[in-house]
């Protein structure tokens, strides 16, 4: 068997497990959950996923990297030159369309902190607090120049957090009460679209 071909059979492995430990982590919490279930749900022998990951914890470490990665890429970026308007629907998009499309990374995401962040204290401490602040300057700047309203930034980033991570971390209780199984196509445009357009006239934004 060639290197190329052992190296796409050890990551389609690892994507099989980390899909699995998802599921696992999610349904019982780090603490209830095991790696035969997770061997399992992949499908694999439990040695198999052992050969991969040593333990449980370090399968959780990974799914929370991988989590963490698209977290950064779906967090959207707020950039000056973009303006009020074009930042805030940049950052509505990419939160919304993560939470449509990753439902589960956003889940055990909330779930970590939650429960404390104990796996990503450092990553709040560091990177989450540091980005915050980056952020919260640029809008402050635009307040300062009278484009937006005069509001607290943090508490408006933490509001948007909120309300697009909601249509993933509460999918169940939304479906419930919409009497539907799934969501549709459209759904993630009309909450873009709805997010977009309340937070814009919140913030008196029409440039």
């Amino acid at each position: 068997m060639t290197d190329k071909k052992q190296g796409k059979i050890r990551v389609k492995s690892q994507e099989k497990i980390l899909d699995a430990a998802l599921d696992e982590f999610i349904t019982h919490g780090y603490k209830g959950a095991t790696v035969q279930s997770i061997a399992d749900i992949a499908g694999l022998p439990k040695a198999n996923v052992l050969y991969y990951f040593k333990n449980k914890e370090n399968i959780y470490h990974a799914v929370l990297e991988q989590t963490l990665d698209m977290w950064d890429q779906g967090i959207g970026d707020i950039i000056y030159e973009d303006g009020p308007k074009r930042a805030i629907e940049k950052f509505v998009t990419s939160k919304v369309r993560m939470s449509f499309d990753h439902p589960k990374s956003s889940k055990i995401y909330a779930m970590e902190i939650i429960q404390g962040a104990q796996h990503l204290k450092e990553f709040a401490r560091t990177y989450l607090r540091q980005w915050v602040r980056e952020k919260a300057k640029v809008f402050q700047q635009w307040i300062n120049e009278g484009r937006m309203a005069n509001v607290d930034p943090v508490s408006l980033i933490f509001l948007i957090w909120s309300s697009t991570q909601h249509y993933a971390d509460f999918e169940t209780q939304i479906l419930t009460i919409m009497n539907r199984a799934d969501y549709e196509e459209e759904d993630a445009e009309h909450v873009i679209q709805f997010l977009t357009d309340f937070i814009l006239r919140g913030l008196a934004i029409d440039e």
